[in-house]
């Protein structure tokens, strides 16, 4: 059995661009698994044995490791460098705050209103399911049919989407944590200190969606109504920040 480490991942999730981003960061070789979209769920259940119900699921040196954060605190651990915690422990300590910050108040933002306005694009949910159903079937309607229905109703069950006062609440979020963001950077390059760290690394794969990078993973053309808030916020320094951070930091495996 080979023991290279192995990434369960979701291709546009942006919390799996977190894993990938500390993985390549650190010159870390590995291989990526992305099961059907939907399955998911059951399959990081059965790799974890129920510790963790989503992706990412990173197993390296005889552990799986379920969270985005737990796996950037195991490569940390094993792959100390390049470092993404800073040295210092005030430092080290306000980078895990603000990396906590994203998780918790930021990225879930980001998925529900990114999913809100792509569950009701008729044209933008088809390519997204032409591009994730396997090739034997991808061509079939009754299998795209059956796609879109349960992409709607998974999306609308797991994190609220069809709710237009939830989208609201996403969107004020999401320029909330923009505020934070543009407040925390002052006139600095980075969040903590004067090199990149976790804090980085977290604000900026968790508002790819909204900036939308041409290094970070590739995402279906936003539905109208999605583009309008892209617009937006486009020329916030938030997002540019965001989008040079990709530039500098965003290393390809």
């Amino acid at each position: 059995m080979s023991d290279k480490p192995i990434l369960w991942h979701i291709p546009i999730s942006h919390f799996s661009e977190k894993a990938r981003w500390a993985l390549a960061y650190k010159g870390i070789e590995h291989e990526r698994r992305a099961p059907l979209a939907g399955a998911h769920m059951a399959v990081a259940m059965w790799l974890t044995r129920g510790r963790s119900h989503t992706f990412p699921v990173l197993r390296i040196a005889g552990r799986t490791l379920g969270d985005s954060t737990a796996i950037i605190a195991a490569l940390e651990e094993l792959h100390p460098e390049p470092p993404l915690y800073p040295g210092e422990p005030a430092d080290r300590e306000r980078a895990l705050e603000l990396e906590e910050f994203f998780d918790e108040r930021v990225g879930p933002a980001v998925r529900l209103g990114g999913w809100h306005h792509m569950r009701n694009d008729e044209e933008g949910l088809d390519a997204l399911v032409e591009r994730e159903l396997p090739p034997a079937i991808r061509e079939a309607p009754l299998a795209r049919r059956g796609a879109r229905a349960y992409v709607r109703a998974y999306t609308a069950a797991r994190y609220r989407v069809s709710n237009p006062e939830a989208e609201a609440e996403a969107r004020a979020s999401v320029r909330a944590g923009l505020d934070r963001l543009e407040h925390e950077l002052g006139s600095g390059d980075y969040l903590v200190g004067d090199a990149f760290s976790v804090a980085d690394l977290t604000a900026a794969s968790l508002l790819y969606p909204i900036a939308r990078p041409p290094e970070g993973p590739r995402l279906p053309e936003p539905s109208p109504s999605f583009g309008e808030f892209l617009a937006e916020v486009a020329e916030r320094p938030g997002i540019e920040w965001v989008r040079e951070m990709f530039r500098r930091h965003r290393k390809r495996g």
